[in-house]
Parts: structure tokens; sequence; C-alpha cells
């Protein structure tokens, strides 16, 4: 594997057998960290009944860690050399998002991002400046490009660092700081298109959501332990277990139903299929923020109804549904396409079941037969 410093040309989209790469999967189980404890953040607000703040709180944080996992993803699919100062450029910027871990915390206690989030969060960006700035020197066909994206990041790490001196931050300031950054990619992208590789992108993706649903697994197993250790019953707790990996293992088979490459095949389209997992990332987190919720409300250590710890489950998965139901949708789904929305509604309705959790999982497992029954006939 090379280290030395080389230029930073563009990658054939077309180039055969591109996998990811140790160092990408590394950036992954790092930025998982944070991850986790955006859930955990949400899962312990909710389970006070803070949730209007949690929710916010979640939306915000979980957005600083997909902008920038989302930004070095694009990024490394059109450069990545694999060269001395891309390699140090890339553990800037995982430095950066254990920063960010650090600050999530204190952050749902306040309710307002801490010198920690933004700073970490400026650590990641600046990192992809230097890159850029790399990528116009040595890529002459996309030399404004590379050079407006230096550019519009730049500018808004200077407005989020201008944040920390305003009296008052809410979601009116983060969401148009927000729009701000995603307006960036939309507007250097019109010089030239960057060279993004189709099948590495959809590979990247579907890593990272395998990481998200592990880190739900891994929370609700934390939560049926902690259950445990305070003498509840396993007999308690067996509804949840089995609904939950229930839950977990549909979502995975409902995400993986098709490759999903040959859905990128306009700017426009890969766009809306990027720009959309947002809520698919942060709907799979939450769902095991959620199941944390409902052990919680078993053992009689949440503070809200169990209409409301129910919701914590049933509202992430049908966020869940209902995304991949608008970016996965192709021609050959017909005979099944209704069938994400119809799901995502009974998920909804065994809200107001006994065992939400349960219904929940079984609702999806029913989705994932029927779907396979309808495809060989």
């Amino acid at each position: 594997m090379a280290v030395h410093i080389r230029a930073m040309r563009a990658r054939s989209p077309h180039e055969p057998h591109r996998v990811a790469t140790p160092l990408e999967l590394l950036f992954d189980l790092v930025f998982v960290v944070a991850i986790s404890e955006a859930a955990s953040g949400l899962h312990h607000a909710v389970a006070q009944a803070h949730v209007a703040g949690g929710l916010a709180g979640y939306a915000m944080v979980f957005f600083a860690i997909w902008w920038a996992w989302m930004n070095f993803t694009w990024f490394a699919s059109a450069y990545d050399n694999d060269d001395v100062p891309y390699r140090l450029a890339v553990f800037v910027q995982i430095t950066g998002a254990l920063i960010v871990a650090g600050g999530i915390p204190a952050m749902f206690e306040s309710r307002v991002p801490n010198l920690a989030v933004i700073g970490g969060y400026v650590v990641m960006r600046m990192a992809m400046v230097v890159q850029w700035l790399r990528a116009s020197g040595a890529d002459p066909e996309r030399s404004a490009t590379a050079r407006r994206y230096a550019a519009g990041i730049a500018v808004m790490q200077v407005a989020w660092v201008g944040t920390l001196f305003l009296p008052w931050f809410g979601p009116a300031v983060f969401a148009v700081l927000a729009l701000g950054e995603l307006l960036v990619p939309v507007w250097a992208e019109r010089a030239s298109r960057t060279s993004w590789h189709p099948h590495h992108i959809v590979e990247r993706y579907g890593l990272l959501t395998l990481i998200v649903l592990g880190e739900s697994i891994l929370s609700a197993t934390a939560a049926v332990q902690a259950a445990m250790a305070a003498g509840e019953r396993l007999s308690a707790l067996v509804p949840i277990i089995v609904g939950g990996l229930l839950i977990v293992y549909s979502m995975w088979w409902i995400y993986f139903d098709r490759p999903a490459h040959d859905l990128l095949t306009t700017f426009r389209r890969a766009f809306v299929w990027g720009y959309g997992h947002y809520f698919v990332f942060a709907a799979a987190a939450a769902v095991g923020a959620g199941l944390g919720v409902a052990v919680d409300r078993v053992g009689a250590h949440a503070s809200i109804d169990p209409v409301a710890a129910g919701l914590a489950v049933t509202v992430p998965v049908a966020l869940f549904l209902v995304c991949l139901w608008i970016l996965l949708d192709r021609p050959e789904y017909r005979r099944t396409r209704a069938l994400g929305p119809v799901a995502a509604g009974v998920v909804l309705a065994t809200t107001f079941t006994p065992q939400p959790v349960l219904w929940t999982g079984a609702t999806l497992a029913m989705l994932v037969a029927v779907k396979l029954v309808m495809r060989r006939g």
C-alpha cells in the first residue's frame, strides 16, 4: 500500500472492484462512538420525559456527525489517493469526531452545543478544507469545484464558531446554518461534477447502516443487562428482547433487499439519495435508544407513560420504513410498492398495544415474509 506523497487526482467512477479501504473502515468505527453517545443521550432524555429537548439535541448532534461522515465519504470516493497527507488529514477528522463525542453528554444536559461539539465539528470540517485545496491543485478539470468546496466549508465553520458568542442558540439558528452546509455541495458541483464511484458510495452507506444497526443492538443489550442487574425478571424482558431482535434483523433485510448502485444514475438522484440517508441513519440509531426506553419502562426507571415509551420505538421504525420506501422505490417493486407505507402505519398502531416492541418486530418480520412470497410469485 502506497504511503508516499502524490498528486490527488480524480479517480475513475468506472474503476472495477472498488471497495472500502481499511482507513475508511476505521473512520466508520470511530464515528460510531459519537453516534452511540448521541443515541445514549436521546435514550436518557426520553426516559426522563424530556422528549422535545432530547429530540432537538439528537437532531443537531446527529447532523454534525452525519454531515462530516457524508462529506468525507463522497470526497474519498472521488479523490482517495491514500498517501501520507491524506491519511494524516483523515486522522484529524477522526480526532474531531472523538472531540464531538466527548461533548455530547454535556450538550444533552444544557440543550445547547458546547465548545467540544462545535470545536470537534470545526476540526473535522477544516480537515476537509485542506483535502479540497489539495484536490484543486491536482485536478485542473474540477479545480473550480474544489475551490468552491474549500471556500464554502471554511465560511460555514466561521459561522459555527460565531454561535459560541451568541446570547441564544436555538433550532432556528441551527436550521439556518445546517441549510448553509447543505447548500455548499449544490453550489460547488455547479462548476463541474466530481467523479464519485456509485458502487463504492453504496457500499460505504451500507457499511455505516450495518454499524448503526449493531450499535442499536449494543444499546439494547446494555439496557437489558442493567435491568437484570437491578433485579428485573428475565420473563418481563423477553417480549422486548424478541421484538428488538426481529426489528433489527428485519431492518437489515429491508435495507439490503436490493443493490442500490443503479439508482445513482443522475446528479439529482444521487443528491436526494445521499441527503435522505440522514433520516435513515438517524432513525436506525434512534431505534436502539427507543429499545432502551422500553426496557427502562419495564423496570419502572422511566418517567414517561407507556404510550410515549412505545412511540420511542415505533416512530423511528416507521420513519426508517418510509424513508427507504422513498429512496429505494423502483419499477420492479410495483407489486410490493404499497407495503412500506402500510407497514409503517401498522407499526405506529402497535404503539397502543400492551407489547409495542414485540408487535413492531412481528410486523416487520411479516413485511419481509410477504415481500419474499410476492416476489417469488
